[in-house]
């Protein structure tokens, strides 16, 4: 699963909470890598109990004060090691790709005003 190594990615560029780093993922990582809050939170805390990432101390002790998590070395080096792996290509699974082959077999009707505004969403996204 690479969602804990998205999260070491976002963690090295910037100590975040798990409430930032939701935020964080939806305007940059979300882009190709989406995640819930509740997996942020799951994920921080297996990281954590694995030494791979800590809790910053806390400037004034109060309840239910957000946690800032920075990673630690062994993180880095975690990271560093899966970031320079191999992986195999995996198949997309996008409901666009199977209407264009349908559109092959039943017509275009509609088709080409699809990926016009398919095109729009993606350069706005780009834009982003």
């Amino acid at each position: 699963m690479s969602l804990p190594y998205a999260i070491l990615t976002a963690l090295l560029e910037k100590p975040s909470s798990g409430l930032e780093l939701t935020r964080r993922f939806d305007k940059s990582i979300g882009y190709f890598w989406s995640a819930t809050h509740q997996q942020i939170y799951r994920e921080l805390g297996k990281l954590e109990a694995a030494g791979l990432i800590r809790a910053l101390p806390a400037t004034q002790p109060t309840r239910g004060q957000k946690k800032e998590f920075e990673v630690l070395p062994s993180g880095r080096a975690a990271l560093t090691e899966w970031a320079s792996g191999q992986q195999d290509p995996k198949p997309p699974r996008d409901a666009l790709l199977l209407r264009m082959r349908a559109a092959a077999v039943v017509g275009r009707d509609g088709l080409d005003e699809e990926l016009r505004r398919h095109l729009g969403l993606h350069r706005r996204q780009l834009a982003d």
